[in-house]
């Protein structure tokens, strides 16, 4: 009793002394963790307002690792047109996996049936952009690149009521206003905030994805369903399969399209595992499209045998209800994947992680403008994220699921439900 007393007692003082310490952000950097898409986007904000930051990434350079395939922004599309000046939103619209199509794509989302190639569900079509995502973020690092550190990796920070600071694994540190993990399903700041429960959810699925070049006439009939992407489910077996488009002839050396072929099943019995290697993997996913209509297996069969086949890891995490969040007082707070990682059979992730960024963003411009103290506007920030984003990641967890139930698929259900669900006023 005497031990919570005493506690409670801490942080009233700790509280006090807060609101004590001046929070205008510029008398000290932002620090974002985490070079990705969305920490790149806020970093735009924070430029755009005018308020000091710095980018800490753990890859020595922007090629270290692949950054995915391709990612559609959808409804997040006028928020980032918003945030973005306009040299940087040419160079984003540069990376669109099909420059031609443009403003000419429609949003069709088509849900096959992959026997038959018969539509099951046409999605609720909106504005987007399928974009490549690693050349998505060579074109948000151009403009911000001086503030970004490379090599730099996040183990430790140390918050006080006048600040917080970051540690490195090289043996740096940093002193900042606040330290904002983005730096995906993995994140360092996440495991310091959420000591107890940081770990992702494994969703009982395995997903293969791999890529494949075709020549204009075998990627005819694949245009002919959708120009850009489709995806679909086997009644027999429940097999899940999504296709979309990476690069045109136009924008690759060899000529050729390029299509991301991905392949995921329900995890029933040890033999649904993948196995090591990339041949065995090829084998695999080709064993599993046998019986495809033929137009889908020959795409699976044209994969090279020793093509690289990456495993996607089916996992989530719902972020806690915000009174759960231990924020320092409003020094360590999380955006993207970091506070909401989902599955990709709604394809909202990036989605939530631009707004993520954006709602940062007009909270520390609110702190700079001495409108709101730090401590208030980031328990703001948590508290809508939560509510926005924790239905989000249930609903991509049910989305993933039903995606290989074929019989069950209805409107209603989660793969097929509208998207941009419990969005702030305004935004929806």
């Amino acid at each position: 009793m005497q031990d919570k007393l005493e506690d409670k007692l801490e942080d009233k003082l700790a509280d006090k002394l807060a609101d004590k310490v001046e929070d205008k952000v510029e008398d000290k950097p932002v620090v974002i963790i985490g070079a990705g898409v969305v920490g790149l986007t806020l970093a735009h904000g924070l430029a755009k307002a005018g308020i000091r930051f710095g980018v800490y990434e753990r890859d020595r350079h922007i090629d270290a690792r692949g950054q995915g395939w391709a990612i559609t922004l959808h409804w997040a599309l006028p928020l980032l047109e918003r945030l973005l000046d306009g040299e940087t939103l040419a160079a984003v619209e540069a990376t669109q996996v099909d420059a031609a199509m443009g403003e000419a794509d429609r949003g069709n989302f088509l849900f096959l049936n992959l026997a038959t190639l018969e539509p099951k569900f046409r999605i609720p079509t909106n504005k987007r952009r399928r974009v490549n995502r690693e050349r998505l973020r060579k074109a948000l690092l151009a403009r911000v690149a001086p503030q970004v550190h490379w090599a730099k990796q996040l183990v430790g920070v140390e918050a006080r009521p006048d600040g917080v600071t970051a540690r490195f694994a090289d043996g740096s540190s940093v002193d900042a206003a606040l330290v904002v993990g983005a730096e995906g399903s993995n994140s360092t700041v996440r495991r310091l905030l959420f000591p107890s429960c940081f770990a992702n959810h494994q969703l009982p699925v395995r997903v293969v994805g791999a890529s494949v070049e075709l020549p204009p006439h075998d990627a005819q009939p694949l245009r002919a369903i959708d120009p850009l992407l489709f995806h679909g489910c086997h009644p027999e077996t429940g097999l899940f399969l999504w296709v979309s488009l990476l690069a045109t002839p136009a924008t690759t050396a060899s000529g050729l399209y390029r299509y991301q072929v991905l392949l995921s099943w329900r995890l029933e019995s040890p033999a649904d595992e993948l196995p090591p290697s990339d041949a065995a993997r090829v084998a695999l996913m080709k064993q599993r499209a046998h019986n495809l209509h033929p137009t889908l297996r020959r795409l699976v069969d044209a994969l090279d045998a020793h093509a690289p086949v990456l495993q996607v890891v089916a996992q989530d995490w719902p972020p806690p209800p915000a009174h759960a969040w231990d924020n320092r007082h409003g020094r360590l707070t999380l955006a993207g994947d970091a506070a909401h990682a989902m599955t990709m059979y709604r394809g909202e992730a990036g989605n939530h992680g631009i707004l993520d960024a954006v709602r940062l963003c007009a909270a520390l411009e609110a702190v700079s403008a001495a409108q709101k103290t730090l401590p208030a506007a980031i328990d703001e920030y948590e508290a809508e994220l939560t509510v926005r984003t924790a239905p989000a990641v249930l609903l991509s967890r049910q989305a993933c699921l039903d995606a290989h139930d074929f019989a069950g698929l209805n409107e209603e259900s989660a793969v097929l439900k509208k998207r941009a669900l419990n969005l702030p006023l305004g935004l929806s």
